[in-house]
């Protein structure tokens, strides 16, 4: 006998709300013992889904994009348009919201020009921005590492490899923010739009080594509207998960005897304690939509047609039926997606959050957080695991000068091409 999420006496678990964010894990344990590995939740007020928590399922729907595909077009016909989740979900012509010639068309355009992306160069870059960021606190012997460091970190670099001027990537990362914390989430997508459409704009009249111009030129022929569309996952992807991975990252080093004396003794590499979080506490935590074309039966639960199926990173990893404890070493995550949709700036992902997790801790060696970690607390939002603040302190001393490469300034020059 099947039962349907939307079967259980109408309670549905609200995604967006603080005391998720307070304590996912612990909701995700809940939901396994009552629902097993299909819930039914609310990503906003009115907005129902199906959330994917057993990684088998996960990986199965993954990888069946005839029978999931990810175009929202009918799901969002009858979504008002103030929806504070609809910005992200919405379809847009990019891969991750087509399938077919189409979605072949666009994943081609992104692999080639993310690829395009010189590693060393990129490398450089990191480490000019990280020790450039790092020189603004450092003589003042504590700093909130999300606002001072790992947000303008992943800003700043991630505008390097999209070419983008600091004024334009200021506009598009305010509007980015807005669609992921869902407050005035439809100004927030205008916000981002218009930025990466004036970048669009700028890179046609002055071209560079960057993932813009890649795509204005391959030969799949996008036109201006496709490149901008292009640049918002990439974008999107980039700046806020990347800040959070950064984050959640460094939190985990400062807090687990496991990371915090073995990562700066060398017997566990920086790259474990990422997987770990990738593992746990992935940046985006819940993702990877989906919509049934028919209602279809998937362990023995019957999902409805054209209603969201979230895939819930965070939870599949540490289903218990594939969870054995001790990641070091294993990356068989769904931290970046699978199937024809996963993340094609895995390994750039990797190179700068590791690049900018070793420069912190290199520069301040003895930095330990300022406040207990149960203080700590997390921003609500159906979609990422995002920390508000991290407060740390640190002998304060004047930046190191020896052998370093003289900083670069975002916020007054253009950033070097990747």
């Amino acid at each position: 006998m099947t039962n349907s999420p939307i079967d259980y006496d109408g309670f549905r678990v609200a995604l967006y709300s603080p005391e998720f964010s307070a304590d996912p894990h612990c909701v995700y344990r809940e939901m396994r013992e009552r629902y097993g590995s299909l819930v039914p939740v609310s990503l906003a007020p009115g907005v129902p889904a199906t959330l994917v928590i057993g990684y088998r399922a996960a990986v199965r729907i993954l990888h069946d994009p005839e029978r999931f595909p990810a175009d929202p077009r009918i799901w969002q016909r009858d979504i008002p348009a103030g929806c504070p989740v609809l910005p992200i979900l919405q379809w847009r012509p990019t891969a991750i919201r087509s399938a077919g010639m189409e979605h072949a068309r666009y994943r081609n355009a992104n692999v080639a020009a993310i690829g395009g992306v010189e590693r060393r160069r990129l490398h450089d870059t990191v480490e000019e921005i990280a020790m450039s960021t790092i020189n603004r606190f450092c003589e003042a012997g504590s700093a909130d590492l999300v606002a001072q460091y790992a947000f303008p970190v992943a800003f700043e670099v991630i505008n390097a490899m999209l070419g983008c001027p600091a004024d334009i990537g200021q506009r598009a990362a305010a509007g980015l923010a807005a669609m992921f914390d869902g407050i005035d989430a439809d100004q927030g997508d205008a916000m981002l739009g218009g930025a990466l459409m004036e970048l669009v704009d700028h890179k046609r009249i002055e071209p560079g080594e960057d993932i813009t111009t890649r795509l204005l030129k391959h030969p799949a022929g996008l036109d201006d509207l496709e490149v901008m569309q292009q640049l918002v996952p990439i974008y999107g992807a980039g700046v806020v998960p990347l800040l959070n991975l950064i984050a959640n990252t460094l939190l985990l080093i400062l807090t687990d005897d496991r990371f915090a004396g073995d990562v700066l003794g060398g017997s566990l590499s920086t790259r474990d304690a990422i997987d770990e979080v990738l593992f746990n506490d992935p940046p985006l935590a819940n993702f990877c939509f989906t919509y049934p074309q028919q209602p279809i039966v998937i362990d023995n639960v019957w999902l409805p047609a054209h209603q969201p199926v979230v895939i819930s990173m965070a939870a599949c990893n540490n289903d218990p039926g594939i969870h054995e404890g001790d990641h070091t070493g294993n990356r068989s995550h769904l931290a970046w997606s699978a199937g024809p949709h996963a993340c094609p700036a895995r390994e750039a992902a990797y190179l700068i959050a590791q690049d900018a997790i070793d420069q912190i801790l290199d520069i301040l060696p003895d930095i330990r957080l300022a406040i207990a970690p149960e203080e700590l607390t997390w921003r609500p939002g159906p979609f990422h695991r995002a920390l508000a603040t991290l407060p740390v302190v640190f002998p304060a001393s004047s930046f190191p000068s020896g052998g370093m490469r003289p900083p670069w300034n975002a916020a007054t020059t253009v950033p070097p091409p990747l």
